[in-house]
Formats: C-alpha cells, sequence, structure tokens
C-alpha cells in the first residue's frame, strides 16, 4: 500500500488537468512577450533589436509548453491534489493576493499590519493583545530597519504621507 492511495480516493485535481493548465498559461505567456518583442524589433539589423532575445527566448517557453501539455495528456488521471488541500492553499493565497495589491494604495507598512492582524485573527488562537503587539511593532521595526538604518526606501501610503515620511 503506498502513500498515496488515500488521495486517490478523494475527489480532486488531476495531475492530467494540473499539467494541462499549466501548458496553456505558459503557451499565453509565451505568446504575449512574442506578441511583445515583434512589436519592438525582434530581429537582427546591424545587431540584435531589442525584441531579439526575449523572442527566442518566449519560442522556448512555447515550444516547453507545448511539451509539458503533451506529457500532461499521457499521463494518468489520478488525483494530484485533493479539493481540501486546495482549499487550504487558497486560504493563505488569497489574503496573500489581496496584501499584494494593498502595499500600492496603503503602503507596505498598514498593509503588514493589517496583514499580520488579520491572519493571526484568522488562523490562530491568540490573545488580543499579542495580535496588537505583533501588528504594529513588526511594522514598526521593518521600517526602522529599512528606512531610518538602511535608508531603503519601501512603498509608502497615506499614513506614512500623513506623518510626514
Amino acid at each position: 500500500m503506498s502513500s498515496l492511495e488515500p488521495y486517490e480516493t478523494e475527489p480532486g485535481l488531476s495531475r492530467r488537468a494540473v499539467e494541462c493548465v499549466v501548458a496553456a498559461l505558459l503557451c499565453a505567456f509565451a505568446v504575449a512577450v512574442l506578441w511583445d518583442s515583434y512589436g519592438r524589433g525582434a530581429g537582427w539589423q546591424g545587431g540584435p533589436q531589442s525584441g531579439f532575445f526575449p523572442a527566442r527566448l518566449a519560442w522556448l517557453l512555447l515550444a516547453s509548453s507545448a511539451v509539458v501539455f503533451v506529457q500532461g495528456m499521457r499521463a494518468e488521471s489520478r488525483v494530484l491534489v485533493t479539493w481540501a488541500q486546495l482549499k487550504q492553499v487558497s486560504l493563505v493565497l488569497l489574503p496573500l493576493t489581496v496584501y499584494v495589491f494593498a502595499i500600492g494604495y496603503l503602503g507596505i507598512y498598514l498593509a503588514s499590519a493589517l496583514f499580520l492582524g488579520g491572519f493571526m485573527i484568522a488562523f490562530g488562537s491568540f490573545r488580543w493583545w499579542s495580535i496588537l503587539a505583533a501588528a504594529v511593532l513588526i511594522p514598526l521595526v521593518t521600517f526602522w530597519v529599512f528606512e531610518m538604518q538602511f535608508e531603503v526606501p519601501l512603498p509608502k501610503g497615506p499614513l506614512e504621507a500623513m506623518l510626514g515620511f
């Protein structure tokens, strides 16, 4: 009895579907790079034009995506990841995606404070004061290290502008 057998009985995404979707995404990315590269000039007129190397890499990526697609079609239709496992991954991935987009609007420090506090509330059984302390102190220490000690500016938002930074 192998360790994969319990997953075979649970419903979920098959290896075939995952590989074909990844191949399709790689193919779409390669086509976009090809379109952009040929728009910039992908030839060699007195030397490589600005789209020459990206176009060659995109052709390689397109060929690789075709190979991955063929391998995916030939793969067994076994379950690669169950729906329950995929739900756990999405519970982390979706808030992380929102956090990344929030950095552009709120700045990294306020977005980090909200992300840390929200994550601790949603996935942990922490006391309220430890959530508040982590959500406030970690962005403050990060600000002190990057902005004041290393003098590396990180994305700031309206709160930092209001405080004069």
